[in-house]
């Protein structure tokens, strides 16, 4: 087993600081997701980009998506429910979580630091004990899920 860290391009985001971490730090804020899915402008935007199928696969998991204050639980098929739950807040300008559940153990840090009074830029790190084998299988879509997360984070309205 080795350490491997993924990590995302930082991300500007248009809010302070502050508002970001806050949002972060309290995973019930998180629950707008599902609220957003529900709105018709945001499905056609997605299902312009995003196969139906696929769409469907998203639109269940986000359903049953359950937040608190220090964790958001999914079921993830076949594996069951998934957890991610924070371990430790450094205010303003990280949030630690690790899984729960995961078939593959992860950590998962949130860097937000001002850029501005009205801005920030974000970076998420993600690591992970793999061995060669399953390294091998896992190394590109923990690639590309740290980029997408990321992306999907630095969007969110956190001034809302």
């Amino acid at each position: 087993m080795s350490k491997q860290l993924y990590e995302s391009n930082v991300k500007a985001v248009p809010y302070p600081q502050l508002c970001v971490y806050a949002k972060l730090a309290d995973l019930n804020n998180l629950a707008t997701i599902k609220e957003r899915f529900d709105d018709p402008a945001v499905r056609e935007k997605m299902s312009a980009q995003v196969p139906e199928d696929k769409l469907k696969q998203l639109r269940d998991t986000i359903e049953g998506m359950t937040f608190s204050t220090d964790s958001v639980t999914c079921s993830v098929p076949p594996v069951g429910e998934v957890s991610l739950r924070i371990i430790e807040r450094e205010e303003p300008k990280c949030v630690k979580f690790e899984t729960v559940n995961s078939p593959i153990p992860l950590n998962l840090w949130i860097q937000v630091l001002p850029t501005s009074d009205t801005s920030c830029k974000m970076k998420l790190t993600v690591g992970a004990d793999l061995n060669i084998f399953i390294k091998g299988m896992v190394e590109k879509p923990l690639k590309e899920g740290v980029e997408k997360l990321a992306d999907m984070l630095a969007a969110i309205p956190y001034g809302a």
